[in-house]
């Protein structure tokens, strides 16, 4: 049956009550209607054709294969439905892949192995067009010293280091993988004299002491090498453009950009990746101390600090930088009543290899579900908002390609951006998992009650849930590391990533579309698992009447966090003058007081208000956006949330407080207490406006 979406608004609207959350009973049944359709168009033979399609060659940004991938993609979009836009952008990058070698020169002269081996089991790893290791933002240097082994290469271990009277000054640091992300590896390396350093992968971490190895199983094999970027900026996206698209130099807007010398924290030291298979012939030579508890690794031998005056390591590396078109495709499914509030769903498309774990899975998934979503309107179901799919470019190089759309779309996306939901290697495995801010949680969570997981009785919802006795599944908060950032932590737009994971061997060559079928998801159902979850929380923010947001949770996560905040200064601030958080933590849970009386009005909400209503829901996650940003560095401006600035991946909530904990300070507790507490007032205030406006 023919069915338009639209409010079914009589002149006073019913109650919300026993209906979907931000639906009245009329709107909750129509879409429960679209939702037993959409869920009946997803087909693994489809969505294994196109992970299939789209990894069939390696396609690393800036390469012509990656633009087979873009064209591909477009393709698929147009035909679903959308209108697809592709918007080109001029990067800053290396021209990849240079050289990269090492090898031992004394005491005697091994070469080191830095490509994957060639199995009979995987026809992709002869793949001629593979490279070698790399890492993307490497300094250019040929280095020939002795070696010092430094843990994962955290600040606290070049600490531990110094402490211990071990000096890295003029040699090659060897760090494993892991704790970090890799280019903080290399600025510590660096800001310690360091002249060159090797990252591998451990054994223990990723490797045969987790089980079998490919190609008998999905674990790195002792060729395996993770690549990736080592960009590490006070910004995230192009070097020379920060806060500015990077848009085409030929372009009819022109673009200011920093010349590349006038741009601090590029690294200057080279650096290279290794499989476990080479580091070995490293260890094996190292003669100096053993390593304090909880750095002995896996390969079989005593970890030990430095290799000695009698083992040298080369490490040669070369690689320039410059100017290189890549390309965003974004398609867009236009809502049928409210096209300027936006749903947003992307993943990057570029990749090391042939990416079929990572990211192309949450590739291949997101074309599936614009199809789905296509047929879906063609049956007449058309969102009421906006649905915008896209495939972001270069992320691999620095989350550059999602950042420069942001800003190129700043104005619109603060007006317009109702949720992000990202998908980067969203189909890794069979166990599913999310993280999320927090008015998407609820949502979330609801939407996994729909969805039968594959052969059994049970949801998607029992099975992350796991043990009974858990009041809700493990649903955590955003970090750094993916193309969520600039969204999240940049414009203020509620933001979620989920999917199912599971063992991969992530950023090797040997990430294949061999891999995939054999130990990722043999059945390829996980992608149509995905597809519905990401498809039926963005069906029911686009078709709500209410945006359902779940506003409560502000107050309540944030209670948490200044708690925890609490006890982390207080191991250092804990005199008679110490600081003190309970106005905060009384700040919060009025906030969250404000946030249940604004669900409670809402589900009796007036008809006439419903516009005034979610204008004030749209604008809540902005009112975090603090224009001095973060001490770290001022484009990072959710006061909210932001990636660790030490570890890149972790997530840092209330992250001026953070910083100020985690250089053990106390001279700026107050004034950011005043912008917290003041940030909080402007989203209570949001609140109380819903509350009144629903009555």
């Amino acid at each position: 049956m023919k069915y338009l979406f639209g409010l079914f608004l009589l002149l006073s609207m019913g109650s919300f009550a026993q209906s979907l959350t931000g639906f009245t009973p009329a709107s909750s049944e129509k879409e429960k209607q679209a939702e037993t359709f959409f869920l009946n168009q997803q087909e693994s033979d489809r969505y294994k054709n196109h992970l299939k399609t789209i990894t069939k060659e390696p396609h690393i940004a800036a390469s012509k294969a990656n633009e087979r991938v873009r064209d591909y993609m477009a393709d698929v979009m147009r035909k679903a439905g959308f209108q697809v836009e592709i918007f080109p952008y001029d990067l800053y990058l290396p021209v990849m892949p240079g050289s990269a070698s090492a090898e031992i020169v004394e005491p005697i002269r091994i070469p080191l192995n830095n490509k994957e081996y060639i199995h009979p089991e995987d026809p992709y790893s002869s793949d001629p067009n593979l490279n070698f290791g790399f890492n993307a933002y490497s300094g250019t240097g040929d280095v020939t010293a002795e070696v010092v082994y430094a843990n994962f290469g955290r600040k606290e271990d070049f600490e531990k280091l110094q402490a211990m009277g071990i000096s890295v000054k003029g040699k090659v640091v060897i760090a494993r993988y892991g704790g970090n992300f890799r280019g903080y590896k290399a600025k510590y390396a660096e800001a310690a004299g360091a002249a060159a350093l090797i990252i591998f992968t451990d054994p223990g971490d990723s490797g045969y002491v987790k089980g079998l190895v490919y190609p008998e199983g999905p674990f790195y094999n002792e060729s395996d090498i993770q690549r990736g970027s080592l960009l590490t900026l006070d910004w995230t996206g192009d070097p020379l453009t920060p806060f500015e698209p990077s848009l085409p130099v030929d372009g009819k807007k022109k673009i200011a950009r920093k010349k590349p010398e006038e741009v601090t924290g590029m690294h200057n030291i080279p650096v290279l990746p290794l499989p476990y298979g080479s580091a070995k012939e490293i260890f094996a030579r190292m003669k100096g101390k053993p390593v304090p508890a909880g750095w002995q690794g896996g390969l079989p031998y005593t970890y030990r600090l430095e290799g000695g005056a009698d083992l040298k390591v080369r490490v040669n590396v070369v690689q320039k930088r410059e100017i290189q078109r890549v390309y965003n495709v974004v398609g867009t499914l236009t809502g049928a009543e409210l096209p300027d509030e936006w749903i947003m769903a992307g993943a990057h498309y570029d990749s090391w290899g042939f990416g079929a774990t990572d990211p192309n899975s949450g590739t291949a998934m997101l074309m599936a579900l614009s199809e789905s979503l296509g047929k879906l309107a063609q049956a007449g179901y058309k969102p009421r908002r906006t649905i915008k799919i896209a495939h972001w470019d270069a992320e691999e190089q620095g989350v550059i390609g999602s950042t420069e759309w942001v800003e190129q779309f700043r104005d619109e996306l603060n007006a317009k951006g109702v949720a992000y939901f990202n998908a980067d290697g969203a189909v890794s495995g069979k166990s599913f998992g999310a993280a999320s801010s927090p008015s998407l949680k609820g949502l979330i969570i609801e939407a996994t009650k729909s969805v039968p997981y594959p052969d059994s009785a049970k949801t998607v919802y029992d099975h992350w849930l796991g043990k009974k006795s858990q009041k809700e599944p493990a649903l955590g908060n955003l970090g750094g590391g993916s193309d969520h950032i600039a969204f999240y932590t940049h414009v203020g737009i509620p933001s979620w990533g989920g999917g199912t994971g599971g063992p991969t061997i992530y950023h090797s060559n040997h990430d294949s579309f061999s891999f995939y079928e054999r130990f990722a998801d043999p059945s390829f159902k996980m992608g149509p698992l995905v597809e519905r979850v990401f498809g039926i929380v963005a069906l029911r923010l686009a078709n709500a009447d209410v945006i359902p947001y779940n506003v409560s949770r502000y107050g309540a996560d944030l209670h948490t966090h200044f708690e925890g905040l609490q006890k982390l200064t207080k191991v250092y601030d804990n005199g008679p003058n110490a600081f003190s958080f309970d106005a905060l933590i009384k700040a919060s849970d009025d906030l969250k007081k404000a946030g249940e009386d604004a669900e409670a009005a809402i589900k009796s909400a007036n008809a006439s208000n419903l516009k005034a209503i979610n204008a004030e829901l749209l604008l809540l996650e902005r009112q975090w956006i603090d224009e001095k940003g973060m001490p770290y560095g001022n484009w990072y401006r959710s006061l909210y949330a932001s990636p660790d600035p030490y570890s890149g991946y972790a997530s840092w909530m209330m992250p001026a407080f953070q910083y100020e904990a985690s250089i053990k300070s106390t001279a700026n507790l107050k004034a950011y207490e005043q912008r917290y507490l003041d940030a909080i007032s402007r989203l209570k205030v949001k609140l109380e406006n819903v509350t009144k406006l629903a009555k």
